[in-house]
């Protein structure tokens, strides 16, 4: 069967990461997570010390990265310069910082390039904000995953519950903050791709959301 590139777009707590997770598993698919990558960024730049704005020192920055995406029993692990960040880089600071640096065009050619390399040969599950807007504008197969602004709160407060101390009040407002930067900046704006099948997760499980792309796709039981 045609192998192909799936993008899975949508803002913070719509599902994205899970719903992508377990497609790529029931497609035998390679799942890429490039918020990751983004944030990979912010956290080396910001050990480096390296300000958000400063281009030259991002350009710099971004030459030296190796980034790879390897699997084991924790599931999908990011290794940069051969060391696993995979927890390090969930800190709240850092989701900022991401969404900062995610605005810099040194940083998205950058990265784009390294996505669309990891794109050439099919089989993959792409999860971002501009996947099937920008990166893969040629996508086989494009989603939009969202949800009510409150139900993503409560999704992203109780995945970070255990790592540090936010209130959901904190999460909330976090949340309504990046999305205002993401849809409002000027390089790629986060945005459904005009041909983007549109999901609400606000009501409905994983497992539905991804019926509902798997029947998309023609993969369906």
């Amino acid at each position: 069967m045609k192998r192909l590139i799936i993008t899975i777009d949508g803002p913070a707590g719509a599902g994205k990461t899970t719903a992508s997770r377990e497609l790529a598993d029931r497609l035998n698919y390679k799942y890429i997570d490039t918020g990751t990558l983004y944030r990979v960024v912010a956290f080396e730049a910001r050990f480096a010390g390296v300000s958000q704005d400063d281009d030259m020192g991002l350009e710099n920055l971004c030459s030296t990265l190796n980034l790879n995406f390897v699997k084991d029993g924790r599931g999908f692990r990011l290794l940069s310069n051969h060391s696993d960040i995979t927890d390090q880089i969930r800190a709240p600071e850092i989701s900022m910082m991401a969404s900062a640096v995610s605005a810099r065009p040194v940083v998205r050619k950058y990265l784009m390039d390294l996505q669309r390399n990891m794109g050439r040969k099919k089989g993959v599950v792409f999860e971002g904000r501009d996947m099937g807007t920008v990166v893969f504008p040629d996508a086989d197969k494009k989603f939009y995953l969202d949800a009510s602004q409150k139900v993503r709160a409560i999704r992203r407060y109780r995945e970070l519950e255990s790592k540090n101390s936010q209130t959901l009040e904190e999460v909330e407002r976090e949340i309504r903050l990046r999305d205002e930067n993401d849809r409002k900046r000027e390089v790629s704006p986060m945005k459904p791709a005009d041909d983007a099948v549109i999901v609400y997760s606000t009501d409905i499980s994983v497992n539905e959301v991804v019926d509902m792309m798997l029947d998309y796709i023609g993969m369906g039981k």
